[in-house]
């Protein structure tokens, strides 16, 4: 029996969430051939066949004074978005992350087509803040794509239905010996330690860390001249990336994704903007030291908020703190370069950080099946059954 092609409208307004569409499409394609997309994505979403009407660098904006400015604009494109979506009439609405945008739209869509199925894929983090987040989205989201396994109790008990699929990175594939060999000479790096950094994806981050993560560089190559520095840089902040670090490896946006596995497994050290990149340096291998700064307004909010004690993945899943963290007035260029000197010369901290990162990856869903299948096969069931948990 063929069944009728089914008509999606998906939105992912940052880099992370832009990734996860992507795989999403290409194995929804798959399993479910013939299958119509249209929505707002980045550059992985339009390889698999979206076609954006606006880039989302325009949604890439976190924290209360980074919004503020930029309000009318995101106002006017959420707008924009929701016509859109009402206009394609898709089988389902499909936000992926990006909450304070996507669901906005998800939101707006169901107030005037109140039969549209809407799917969110990446859970909130009510078990690290804002615990009503995941009531209110109950009135107005069918189904929550979980990428901790921790999250589908908190979901469902709020009266959604939730399914665990796995984070994207369990199902990463490691970097080869011989991948991370041919970087290193490709690169010119030969065998002088490697440091990789990674100030974010957001203008705002950038701004925040971009010059920490500099002076870090710096006060580091004083004890080890030889040092190399290799920066991925995201197609939302490559100016300002390269304004600050134009003098060392940069990725830029067109960099295959293997090479930038390759790049991350051959790094001795890292450091890294809080987030998903500190998954990607533990699938890795890759011993790391993770950093933020929000506004002081967004920090002194979240402060009040915030009910766990780490904000690393990593630690959060392996339930360890192996990995350092410096956030806020603990974030200076001589606590970050303390934290990384062991890593680069080797300690014990690298054995604990790679034990740790194994228990979480296996947590995650290593060695299962690719969590864009799960994802896609979630959806495709949740699309089959009435709405509700």
């Amino acid at each position: 029996m063929t069944l009728p092609p089914l008509r999606l409208f998906l939105i992912a307004g940052e880099p992370s969430g832009d990734r996860l569409g992507g795989a999403l499409m290409e194995a929804l394609a798959a399993e479910r051939p013939g299958t119509v997309f249209a929505g707002i994505g980045g550059p992985e979403m339009r390889r698999a066949g979206l076609q954006p009407p606006f880039d989302i660098a325009e949604l890439a904006v976190m924290g209360l004074t980074e919004v503020l400015p930029r309000l009318p604009r995101l106002i006017r494109r959420i707008r924009e978005t929701k016509e859109a979506a009402l206009a394609f009439a898709p089988d389902a609405l499909i936000t992926i992350d990006s909450p304070g945008f996507s669901l906005r739209v998800a939101r707006r869509v169901r107030a005037v087509a109140p039969g549209t199925r809407v799917i969110h894929y990446v859970a909130p983090s009510v078990w690290a803040w804002r615990p009503g987040r995941a009531v209110k989205m109950a009135a107005y989201v069918d189904h929550v794509l979980a990428l901790l396994p921790f999250e589908p109790p908190y979901m469902t008990k709020a009266g959604m239905s939730c399914d665990f699929v796995g984070h994207p990175i369990a199902g990463r594939r490691e970097s080869t010996a011989e991948e991370i060999a041919a970087f290193r000479e490709e690169a010119g790096i030969g065998a002088a330690p490697l440091l990789l950094v990674a100030p974010g994806s957001r203008r705002g981050e950038v701004a925040r860390l971009g010059g920490i993560f500099r002076e870090t560089v710096a006060q580091l190559r004083a004890a080890r001249p030889e040092l190399r520095v290799v920066v991925p840089v995201a197609e939302t902040v490559t100016a300002e990336v390269a304004a600050l670090f134009g003098d060392e490896i940069l990725l830029g946006p067109e960099t295959a994704q293997r090479r930038r596995q390759a790049a991350a497994a051959a790094a001795d050290a890292a450091l890294v903007k809080s987030g998903t990149v500190t998954l990607e340096m533990a699938a890795a291998g890759t011993p790391q030291v993770a950093a933020y700064r929000a506004s002081w307004l967004t920090a002194a909010i979240v402060r009040r908020l915030i009910k766990v004690d780490s904000a690393n993945l990593v630690n959060l899943v392996s339930a360890t703190r192996a990995v350092p963290e410096f956030y806020q007035e603990a974030c200076t260029p001589e606590a970050l370069a303390g934290a990384l000197a062991p890593l680069l010369d080797g300690s014990p901290a690298r054995e604990a950080q790679c034990r740790a990162a194994a228990a979480a990856l296996t947590a995650l869903g290593r060695g299962g099946a690719a969590p864009a299948v799960r994802a896609a096969r979630s959806v495709l069931a949740a699309i089959e059954r009435p709405a509700g948990p």
